[in-house]
């Protein structure tokens, strides 16, 4: 995984568990994404440094709202992929979202806007 792809699910991690839990912390990050608490930190750091969060210490992570408008853009790439995956070709649930999440970082906006036409 690219530097930026990893970023992008860091970005997406936090805003889907701010959706679901109103509130986000480290170890709820590292354990969302299956890493060490140490590596959840240091993507936190370079995040911050990015300006695409807020996080003080032990305290809990938030979005900025440049963050929150780069996680809203990666969750629509990730929803027309998806349904793209599930409708067009067919595919069962488990492959959607494997795949979905894979390329919702690496395919163009032509191809992004191309696969929206074919689903509606």
């Amino acid at each position: 995984m690219k530097y930026q792809d990893s970023a992008e699910m860091y970005i997406k991690t936090i805003y889907q568990l701010q959706q679901e839990h109103g509130h986000v912390h480290i170890t709820d990050i590292a354990k969302a994404l299956k890493v060490t608490k140490p590596s959840a930190t240091k993507a936190a750091d370079v995040l911050k440094s990015r300006g695409l969060i807020e996080k003080e210490g032990y305290g809990p992570v938030l979005l900025t709202q440049e963050g929150v408008l780069l996680a809203e853009k990666i969750m629509i790439r990730h929803n027309i992929i998806a349904m793209y995956l599930e409708k067009v070709l067919n595919l069962d649930a488990d492959e959607v979202e494997e795949n979905a999440c894979r390329m919702e970082h690496v395919v163009t906006e032509h191809m992004i806007e191309a696969m929206a036409k074919a689903v509606k």
